[in-house]
């Protein structure tokens, strides 16, 4: 240590007789060392698609290399790795560089100037490259997923081939750690300061966050397995906490924090999570104070605390689940309980058996022999994995006519073990009628097709709204292939906002993301729906639910996947819940929402919403007209436009009350 000392000392002294300008930063004052194994994490990419480590355990190796934006000597070991890169193509290995200094937008911009095909993955808070033992750009960890996700090597670039090969052949690395002596020093501020995590204070800095983003599931009656209402809970718990938050998967709220505001927002700050990581990593310490997590632990209301018992409840008949196969879609019919027009300003499902119900989706269903309503039909609630209950807008509500049915769509999936659903559905009732309604649309592909085996297939569809509309709810839903989501305002005059960026899909927490406030959606915009799917060998999910009724799988990566019901199958959806600018409850419009879904049929044909349709773009369920498609082009321009694809005949077949409220 006393050499290490001396040495800095002397090289300080030298460059400031010999009038150096820039050098290098000192050795850091802690002692660093790099991991035997690599613990799991996920990061977002400068495109804003994410990356998990432990999710590619197929892969024969993962490389990653620390990297620094305008940097002469990064920029040099990228296109060094991109080289080596090319070389090991079709030997299952994955290369990443990791960058602990700058924000997403700079990687962006940097990849972008130098061609940079390997993903960067942005460490914002700096954990990554901290657990890692990141100290200086152009790092190398060669990580062997094969071996339980050991660092197989650290050191420069130049000795990377050699231990790839020896990854690749299953044999050790025979030099495994070299040290790096070149490279611009990266800061690690909080690593500095880690002899101190131990005096973080579990009642007053950690116990508050796991009051306030955990306990909401983690508590007795809560739908997560396990309470956390205690010290001892926490501490017993605490590899796997850091492990999850690490891993982006807890708390279940999936936004990219730098698009979009959102109502009930569950997900950490940046503070919260440092805290709470760095008090796990300093030994997860008791310390003094009350447990608060004791002294307020609680139970599980029946029904959502901030609405309170419903005005309503309707009872959903019983259903047996068996314990495999395939099961159809349930559709139940109640009497409907409102016999008036009524306005609903909240709706919660309740399910029996969470384990064994994917969704529920509703719609009213009038009486023939009762008037037209003067109130528009639609859904009436919904249900999906991890859903919150639905809260209309301020000074909005959804729709009910007055008598008929209500039916409601049960999708059920097996688990190996018989059950039987007793689900509950809870209505909210308004006293009055609201000022605007409610509607809901749809952005969906039936035309989906994804290939066999891959890992990151895009589809893209859109809506065009016919009139200015303000947005209530973004929900995006997608099966166990999807793996991230946008949603991108198009205006008329070509400029792109992003309204939400889901960089990891989460099948098992799909959620209504409601904006703080309504957006204003100017008429002629597009808003453009871009699905991200998995179906590869490294997704894992697809098996999880997927057997028939002797227990074997049904879904399997060697096919090519299309639109279907069923989990094995696949959906491209997104739903939109809004309030036209100009419609009231005594101006009506139901005129803007055939428009709407008129928009719906062209958009999810015109992959690149260009506003017209190439014949290329005809697949899956859409390829039916290719046959046709000449006669079509009545003008001759190589493509359809919308009046085009409305001669044609072609629509989506559902009508404006339809079961799109997912």
């Amino acid at each position: 240590m006393k050499r290490a000392l001396l040495a800095s000392t002397m090289a300080l002294a030298v460059a400031a007789v010999i009038g150096v300008s820039a050098i290098a930063a000192p050795a850091p004052s802690v002692t660093v060392s790099v991991p035997e194994r690599a613990d799991n994490f996920q990061l977002t990419d400068q495109t804003r698609l994410s990356h998990e480590l432990h999710y590619f355990k197929d892969a024969k190796a993962i490389v990653l290399m620390s990297q620094i934006n305008g940097s002469s000597g990064s920029r040099k070991a990228a296109a060094e790795l991109e080289t080596l890169k090319a070389a090991y193509k079709d030997k299952g290995v994955l290369f990443y560089m990791i960058n602990s200094k700058d924000n997403r937008d700079a990687a962006a911009a940097e990849a972008k100037s130098q061609g940079f095909d390997i993903p960067i993955l942005v460490d914002e808070l700096q954990l990554v490259g901290e657990s890692l033992g990141v100290q200086r750009e152009g790092e190398i960890f060669v990580v062997d997923p094969k071996n339980s996700f050991k660092i197989a090597y650290h050191g420069p670039l130049k000795e990377t081939a050699a231990a790839l090969d020896a990854v690749v052949g299953g044999k050790a690395v025979a030099n495994a750690r070299v040290e790096v002596k070149s490279g611009t020093t990266i800061a690690f501020p909080e690593r500095a300061k880690s002899a101190e995590f131990k005096n973080i204070s579990y009642s007053k800095d950690v116990a508050p966050i796991i009051q306030d983003k955990c306990v909401t599931c983690h508590q007795k009656g809560g739908i997560a397995p396990f309470a956390m209402d205690s010290y001892d809970v926490v501490k017993t718990m605490a590899p796997m906490i850091r492990e999850s938050v690490r891993a982006s998967r807890m708390p279940p709220y999936f936004p990219d924090p730098h698009i979009g505001h959102f109502q009930n927002d569950q997900g950490m700050t940046a503070s919260q999570k440092k805290t709470l990581i760095h008090w796990i990593e300093g030994g997860a310490p008791r310390g003094t104070g009350e447990d608060f997590l004791k002294t307020n632990a609680g139970e599980a209301p029946e029904w959502p605390a901030y609405l309170g018992k419903p005005d309503v409840i309707v009872d959903l008949p019983a259903y047996n689940v068996p314990a495999t196969g395939i099961v159809e879609y349930q559709n139940q019919k109640v009497d409907n309980p409102f016999k008036d027009d009524t306005w609903l300003r909240a709706i919660s499902v309740k399910p029996g058996d969470r384990t064994v119900l994917h969704h529920v989706v509703s719609n009213h269903v009038p009486d023939p022999k009762l008037p037209k309503a003067k109130i528009p039909g639609g859904s009436v609630g919904s249900y999906t994995p991890g859903a919150e209950a639905q809260v209309i807008a301020k000074d909005a509500g959804a729709p009910v006519p007055g008598g008929g049915k209500l039916n409601f769509q049960m999708h059920y999936t097996t688990t190996g073990k018989a059950s039987t659903d007793r689900t509950q559905v809870g209505f909210y009732t308004l006293k009055a009628p609201p000022e605007f309604i409610k509607r809901s649309t749809v952005i969906f592909d039936l035309g989906l097709m994804i290939p066999a085996g891959e890992g990151r297939h895009k589809e893209i569809a859109y809506v065009t709204m016919p009139a200015d509309a303000y947005l209530y709810t973004l929900y995006p839903h997608a099966h166990y292939r999807g793996w991230s989501v946008e949603l991108t305002a198009k205006t008329p005059d070509g400029k792109e906002e992003m309204m939400l960026s889901l960089p990891k899909y989460d099948f098992n927490w799909q959620r209504d993301y409601d904006p703080i406030e309504p957006i204003l959606i100017k008429k002629g915009t597009k808003l453009i729906a871009t699905w991200v799917f998995d179906n590869s060998t490294n997704n894992k999910k697809l098996n999880a639910s997927n057997k028939d009724s002797e227990g074997s799988p049904i879904a399997s990566y060697n096919d090519v996947v299309r639109t279907g019901e069923q989990s094995h199958q696949e959906m491209m959806y997104f739903r939109i819940n809004y309030r036209w600018a100009d419609e009231t409850v005594d101006n009506v419009r139901s005129d803007l929402q055939q428009q709407l879904m008129g928009s719906a049929a062209f958009g999810m044909i015109d992959d690149n919403y260009d506003g017209l349709i190439q014949e290329s773009e005809l697949k899956g369920m859409m390829a039916s007209l290719k046959p046709r498609f000449k006669a079509l082009d009545t003008d001759n321009s190589g493509a359809l436009d919308p009046a085009e694809l409305k001669a044609s005949g072609f629509k989506l077949g559902i009508p404006d009350d339809a079961q799109i409220d997912l």
